[in-house]
């Protein structure tokens, strides 16, 4: 059995004597800075549940709200900090890891980051829980049945991947593991993507991430 890689990580870091150094400014006078508490909202779900759309209505709602906030979304990365990774296992797990420790300076810098990655591991959610802190980190699950996600699906992934042309396709090919116990789960299907950051938006609200003085605006028009 291979070792966590946590475990191999902290090896490395003693073995180049890399140590973390505190400055000047602490995360609780950034937060103060801001008005608002750093945090990471983690959606989850499978390509084209609906993520990356919810997760830019509930940037507009925090931006419009005054918080410091900024979305992680799965192309982007991976067209850059992630851009050497394929979709094996291994590398999924990877990628995870790069945007953990990616969102844990922003929680530091007491930015409220969003993400939209399938992240289809159990374990993974929870390692970038573990490194955050539970207080700091909400799983948002976006839940939507395959087949709505395939016909709403703008790329064509799923067509593709059920002939066989995209290998370990999550959902199709390569497994998603749902969370279990999510902080909140979305029924995409079922709710458009501005009710579903509303809910979002309060329960960061009810978490006392944000302020009851930090109101989103209720007409957006």
């Amino acid at each position: 059995m291979s070792k966590p890689i946590e475990t191999d990580i902290q090896e490395v870091r003693e073995k180049n004597n890399v140590t973390w150094f505190n400055g000047a400014v602490s995360r609780e006078k950034r937060e103060n800075l801001h008005g608002h508490k750093g945090a990471v909202i983690w959606f989850t779900g499978l390509s084209a549940s609906g993520k990356s759309t919810i997760a830019h209505h509930l940037e507009r709602l925090l931006y419009e709200a005054g918080c410091s906030t900024y979305v992680f979304d799965g192309d982007n990365v991976r067209h850059g900090l992630c851009a050497d990774l394929s979709f094996t296992p291994e590398h999924r797990s990877e990628n995870i890891r790069r945007i953990g420790e990616m969102t844990k300076l922003f929680v530091d810098a007491g930015v409220i980051a969003v993400t939209a990655f399938i992240s289809p591991y159990k374990e993974d959610r929870d390692s970038v829980r573990r490194l955050v802190g539970d207080a700091s980190f909400l799983e948002i699950f976006v839940q939507c049945p395959p087949e709505v996600c395939a016909a709403r699906d703008p790329k064509g992934l799923y067509e593709r991947a059920q002939r066989g042309e995209i290998k370990e396709f999550t959902g199709v090919s390569a497994p998603y593991e749902e969370p279990a116990d999510p902080d909140l789960t979305i029924h995409s299907s079922d709710e458009d993507a501005d009710t579903a950051a509303r809910r979002v938006y309060d329960l960061i609200k009810q978490r006392h991430i944000i302020g009851v003085s930090r109101e989103a605006v209720e007409d957006h028009d």
